[in-house]
């Protein structure tokens, strides 16, 4: 699409007007510390932190791990399915209020069942808040289950096991926690028996792991898109791999910014991934804990970079609907939405 210069004072009111497509959200990343606390409150479960304050002081990560350990904390408190639809509809409102338009959400189910919370009690809770989530805030939404990757491909089977009477629930499945030291093809035998049950594939790889393991994500998991993949710059051949089979990068920056795999938003390697032909998107990771949802990593990703404008923000959210699980008609719609907006936009 030929696009008409915007005045760059402008910028940041078009990234926000933009419809989006959101498809790397961790839904227990969006537990904001005041819902936390109420949760907490509201189950009688102790959190080790003294109040809200003293929680998002905690926030200081300076790894992937470091993030882990606090996100695993603050999901102690969901346990009833009412908890995971309270956290799922808060974060709904927010995506709408962004002008999401579709979520593709990632749920991690053994933080819980490794806590004695059913199945059930999740993938109900959850899948209930993405049902009304149409008529309630006019975003569709889909949940993608993760598999902890730290843990064993037993695990994974077993926990496969569980969620299959309720796979008219999820559409596909994951691969997320700890990178380093768990490459993808510890997890070969239970994505090819997703891919036979007919679920969409995907995985984190190349945030913190090397490209290595997304050549391994494409070749042995068989995904269809790369969570993260900032890593894959540093490989020329896996670069013209990805932009020649149109795989998309689910890239977070502000998540990228404070798990410290870039020192700043202005050394971030977005627009090179753009400039190469990447199918790359935008997305917010688990925003409570990283400093902004979806309007923030925009806005505050292109504050950063004066290489970056209005061309790159539509490619963005084009690729995103692109990227996306929709139907085809569906993803024309939206499309066609994006297009409208900037066409109009002055």
């Amino acid at each position: 699409m030929h696009l008409k210069p915007v005045n760059p004072e402008r910028l940041p009111e078009l990234l926000r007007r933009m419809p989006k497509a959101e498809l790397h959200i961790h839904i227990e990343g969006s537990l904001e510390p005041e819902m936390i606390f109420a949760l907490a409150a509201r189950n009688r479960v102790q959190l080790p932190y003294a109040n809200v304050e003293a929680l998002r002081r905690a926030y200081a990560f300076t790894d992937l791990q470091s993030f882990l350990d606090i996100y695993y904390a603050g999901a102690s408190v969901l346990l009833e399915e009412a908890d995971f639809y309270d956290m799922t509809r808060a974060y709904l409102r927010k995506a709408a209020a962004d002008n999401v338009v579709h979520a593709e959400i990632f749920f991690d189910p053994q933080t819980h069942t490794a806590r004695g919370v059913s199945m059930a009690t999740i993938l109900n809770g959850l899948h209930r808040a993405c049902a009304e989530a149409p008529a309630e805030f006019g975003i569709s939404a889909s949940l993608i289950l993760c598999f902890l990757r730290h843990l064993s491909e037993q695990d994974a089977f077993e926990t496969l096991e569980q969620a299959l009477p309720f796979r008219d629930q999820f559409i596909g499945v994951g691969l997320d926690s700890g990178e380093v030291g768990n490459p993808p093809e510890k997890f070969a035998r239970v994505f090819a028996r997703c891919r036979e049950l007919g679920f969409r594939l995907v995985a984190h790889a190349g945030e913190e792991g090397p490209p290595a393991y997304v050549w391994t994500a494409l070749d042995v998991l068989k995904v269809e898109r790369i969570d993260h993949g900032v890593q894959a710059s540093k490989d020329a051949l896996l670069m013209q791999r990805l932009a020649k089979d149109r795989i998309a990068l689910t890239v977070c920056p502000l998540s990228n910014l404070k798990l410290c795999v870039f020192p700043d938003l202005a050394s971030h390697n977005l627009r090179e991934l753009l400039d190469a032909g990447l199918v790359a998107t935008v997305n917010s990771d688990d925003p409570a804990y990283f400093g902004g949802y979806m309007n923030e990593n925009f806005t505050q990703t292109f504050a950063a970079s004066s290489a970056l404008g209005a061309q790159h923000a539509y490619a963005l959210a084009r690729n995103g609907f692109e990227a996306s699980f929709v139907d085809a008609s569906v993803m024309r719609r939206h499309v066609d939405r994006l297009d409208a907006m900037f066409d109009g936009f002055r």
